[in-house]
């Protein structure tokens, strides 16, 4: 074996699209390998001893440099390479995530009388994640969601959302949302572009949303949040129904402010209870 190496992120997941680089001393290139699945890099074919710098790129990351010193048995083990993001922020580990409702939260804000706000959240709704391993702009994020199960803490103004005047949801019991891209914003923000279907009408809708880390679970798993926000307008989805009081002021504002507060389990599919 001629050289190894092990290339991992500062969190310690394998970067397995990572390229690895050795120059000699006058700079001439002599070896280039790809890390495989689990971020690693082994080439078979013996080296001529003496030192060499590698260097190691990674879409996404910061280039990383080493010394190697090649034995005479032209073997050199440069041990685990750690690539930083660029920008300093960490990412969850590449493959499918499911979002847990249990510890999500979907919900919407509307402003009442033009004073003050009301609070909603939907109950029912499923999300899958899929982060990209070799470039987070090809990531994507489906979710589902039960209109029928909007609560907003009053069961007379439930059912009138749930009407035809609003979700309508005897006709489009679904509201879904498909991503289409994902654009970065800031070292730990991105804009997810994507179609959302509600009311029975497809508009592009775009998701502020910022990463605030990944962590290990009681039941040993791993886990990643997100937190993102978007601004919908009612008339955009046709539903166009409202009341007008005093001195020409709706009784409900046209403006929604999404709020999502989103938990994910590493996998295709939530830890059994």
């Amino acid at each position: 074996m001629g050289l190894t190496a092990k290339i991992r992120t500062r969190d310690g997941w394998a970067v397995s699209h990572a390229v690895v680089t050795v120059t000699d001393m006058t700079g001439a290139q002599v070896l280039r390998a790809e890390a495989d699945a689990e971020g690693v890099v082994r080439d078979p074919n013996p080296m001529a001893p003496g030192p060499y710098t590698v260097i190691v790129t990674a879409v996404g990351y910061a280039p990383a440099a080493a010394t190697a010193i090649v034995t005479a048995s032209g073997r050199a083990e440069v041990g685990t390479v750690t690539l930083a993001r660029q920008g300093g922020t960490e990412l969850p580990p590449p493959g499918p995530w499911t979002v847990d409702p249990a510890h999500s939260t979907v919900g919407a804000v509307a402003q009442h009388l033009g004073i003050s706000s009301v609070r909603g959240r939907f109950t029912d709704f499923a999300a899958t994640v899929e982060i990209a391993p070799d470039d987070i702009a090809k990531s994507r994020v489906e979710a589902v969601i039960r209109a029928e199960s909007i609560d907003t803490g009053n069961g007379m103004r439930d059912e009138h959302l749930r009407s035809a005047d609003f979700l309508d949801v005897a006709r489009f019991p679904e509201i879904t949302y498909r991503s289409t891209g994902l654009t970065p914003a800031g070292s730990d923000r991105w804009t997810v572009s994507g179609d959302l279907t509600l009311h029975g009408v497809v508009r592009p809708v775009d998701l502020d949303l910022a990463y605030l880390g990944t962590g290990a679970d009681p039941w040993g798993g791993t886990r990643a949040a997100f937190r993102a926000t978007a601004e919908l307008h009612r008339e955009d989805f046709a539903m166009n129904y409202n009341q007008v009081v005093q001195a020409g002021i709706a009784a409900i504002g046209t403006t929604l402010r999404v709020e999502l507060d989103v938990q994910a389990v590493q996998g295709e599919s939530l830890p059994q209870a």
